[in-house]
């Protein structure tokens, strides 16, 4: 991700359960009629120590099909097609080699014929309650970069894990940007979920792509040679995984659009088929299909790299669902909720791309951490090196030039369902005043003199999760009170 002015500058624009197992769910697989691909049949069992697993989606990318009652599967594909994968039932743990996700085999097209077996561990836990974490943008360009990423960001996650009850199950999403174009790093991210203990699924950013691809259909060669394919699913209990690939190559070095494509939206129609309506969904993707970006800057049009261009279509197919949409890229935490779909647009890894503790809107350095019970999922922000509790920060009058009489709270995890209370002298004066500005500290990082050289093109953005009050002229202490909507209680006291 790089910043909103040099974005445009560049680019030159404007501007779950499964349910009962079945036949093939497309009755006329996709053929490619490109001359010289010949047809290949996709086959092999899907088992647990060697008893058939029914009702497994499998899939080539294009379509799917259903194990059958002893776990067998057959699919008629072609030789353009990269890998036959699963989609990992529930109760079932996530193969994964050293924590990368491991759910699918590269076809060997030298044949007509391609086997390939999935053996599967049962789960001793139910899964229906369980967790999962959301690592967005850790965006190393330096060996630097990485060390921090390995000495510091993944124990935080590891120890997080360990502070859950024994056997508590855990999974984390790799929302996209995982390098910053430097591939020599992908084993440093390896290496540091390897270290969180837990298996990830990842996504591809616009930071993962070949950017010496002619077209965007090879520019994800050296993501898919490291982990697989860049859309599929799972499921863990209740819940249905989707991953997707809505980062768009145009064909020229870091030029790139929102964008989901016809084969994605014909293979995720087949995906839904097998999911129940009314299941609740969490659906990841690298760019947000929305944010706040275009209203709070007072844009003439959205930034066409910056959300998904073909949201509308995606929400279509989503309407029969409760769906959470998870997604990085811009650097900075923000929540839009509407009729069926939350999306939840996260803080980073990285901060500011690893110039300061921060985000350019104040949220600092960390990952989003989801509990999940039943068709429920409640939700906190966990900061790097920081307890649970952290989860806002106070400033002090004259800290920033637009409100110099007020005390600015930034609470980077809000949505319109938390409450934002302040009291002055131990008297509880009311709900606080929430206005779209700067994070203090940010204008300070990014901004004044003290700005970082590491990055010159981080600016501080602007955000919806600040709250203003302005205390009396002789008062002597101020308590902000944040309730979520989930009825914890957080604040920070300051004298003033």
């Amino acid at each position: 991700m790089i910043n909103r002015r040099d974005f445009i500058k560049n680019l030159g624009l404007t501007g779950a359960a499964l349910t009962a197992p079945c036949a093939v769910i497309n009755a006329s697989p996709v053929i490619s009629e490109k001359p010289g691909v010949a047809n290949i049949t996709l086959k092999g069992r899907i088992h647990h120590n060697g008893s058939g697993i029914a009702g497994v989606a499998v899939t080539d990318g294009m379509n799917i099909t259903l194990s059958d009652k002893s776990g067998n599967y057959t699919l008629l594909s072609n030789k353009a097609a990269e890998f036959v994968y699963i989609s990992v039932p529930a109760g079932y743990a996530f193969p994964h080699q050293k924590g990368i996700a491991d759910f699918y085999k590269k076809i060997d097209s030298s044949k007509s014929t391609y086997n390939a077996d999935f053996r599967l561990e049962k789960l001793e836990t139910d899964d229906r309650k369980h967790n999962f974490v959301v690592w967005a943008d850790p965006q190393m360009i330096s060996k630097k970069d990485a060390e921090v990423l390995v000495t510091q960001a993944a124990p935080d996650l590891k120890q997080l894990v360990s502070n859950y009850p024994a056997g508590s199950l855990f999974h984390a999403i790799g929302c996209g940007d995982l390098v910053w174009d430097h591939f020599e790093l992908i084993e440093d991210y390896k290496k540091a979920v390897d270290i969180s203990g837990i298996p990830f699924f990842n996504l591809i950013g616009n930071h993962d792509m070949d950017l010496d691809a002619r077209t965007d259909d090879y520019s994800a060669r050296t993501f898919k040679d490291n982990y697989g394919p860049t859309y599929y699913s799972f499921n863990r209990g209740n819940v249905h995984y989707i991953c997707l690939d809505d980062v768009f190559f145009i064909g020229t070095a870091k030029r790139y659009i929102g964008y989901l494509t016809e084969n994605q939206l014909q293979w995720l129609e087949q995906d839904l088929a097998n999911v129940k309506h009314g299941s609740t969904l969490v659906v990841s993707l690298h760019i947000p299909t929305f944010t706040g970006v275009q209203r709070r800057n007072k844009l003439k049009e959205e930034e066409i790299g910056g959300v998904v261009a073909n949201r509308e279509q995606l929400y279509k197919l989503l309407a029969p669902y409760n769906v959470h949409f998870m997604s990085g890229h811009t650097h900075m935490n923000e929540k839009w909720e509407k009729d069926n779909m939350i999306e939840h647009v996260h803080g980073t890894v990285c901060g500011a791309w690893w110039t300061g503790p921060i985000c350019t809107d104040g949220t600092p350095e960390g990952y989003a951490v989801y509990e999940v019970n039943g068709d429920q999922i409640s939700w906190y922000y966990k900061s790097t090196g920081k307890p649970r509790e952290y989860q806002l920060k106070v400033y002090e009058k004259g800290r920033l030039k637009t409100a110099p009489d007020a005390i600015v709270a930034n609470v980077w995890n809000w949505d319109p369902k938390w409450k934002v209370e302040w009291y002055q002298d131990g008297v509880l004066k009311g709900a606080m005043e929430q206005r779209v500005d700067f994070d203090p500290w940010a204008v300070e990082l990014y901004e004044g003199p003290a700005m970082p050289k590491k990055h010159k093109f981080v600016d501080p953005t602007l955000t919806d999760h600040l709250f203003f009050a302005t205390p009396d002229a002789n008062a002597k202490n101020i308590k902000v009170v944040t309730t979520d909507r989930f009825g914890n209680t957080y604040s920070q006291e300051l004298a003033v």
